[in-house]
């Protein structure tokens, strides 16, 4: 099992590991408005982010899975691409089978940088993780992800709630 996260690249972008040097770009991207807008709506403390932080270190070391730092090549922090292995209170289950999320900072919106890093991170986990079957969950107003979701293979499967707010549950069976 690789507990540390290997760094995949595509034609523009890097995707690496979480480095305490990351920290104010994640705080800052993740007290983004436009950002969190379908993640509750509600901008993340710094003690947030760092405690989401150091659990990336910890998906690594107990799932060989986790998440990933997006920048570009010249070093530009843009947000976070993975596998989260969550125990997510909702129904419908999704327990059981890789989570995939990414989020990227409000300066990446609208150029196809999701699209890239969720299709690099779908190759590296079709040929590393032995799942058959991976899953998303989108606020239904989020159509920007909806759409990174189905131009990545995912088709939706149920509607359900989380945290008092409407999900779309999609899934991708590797090709």
């Amino acid at each position: 099992m690789n507990t540390n996260a290997p760094t995949l690249e595509t034609a523009r972008l890097r995707l690496r590991a979480h480095t305490k040097a990351d920290f104010d770009a994640c705080a800052a991207m993740w007290a983004e408005p436009e950002v969190v807008r379908f993640l509750g709506g509600k901008p993340n403390t710094r003690e947030e982010c760092w405690n989401r932080m150091i659990r990336q270190a910890g998906f690594w070391a107990f799932a060989g899975m986790g998440n990933w730092v997006v920048e570009t090549k010249a070093g530009e922090f843009i947000g976070e691409i993975g596998f989260l292995w969550l125990k997510r209170d909702m129904e419908p289950r999704i327990e059981g089978f890789p989570e995939v999320g990414w989020i990227t900072n409000a300066r990446a919106h609208g150029k196809g940088y999701a699209s890239e890093a969720v299709s690099a991170a779908l190759a590296w986990g079709d040929a590393n993780l032995p799942f058959k079957r991976f899953t998303c969950i989108i606020h239904p107003d989020n159509a920007a992800s909806l759409n990174v979701a189905r131009k990545a293979g995912f088709v939706e499967y149920a509607r359900g709630i989380y945290h008092n707010d409407p999900i779309v549950c999609l899934e991708r069976v590797p090709r």
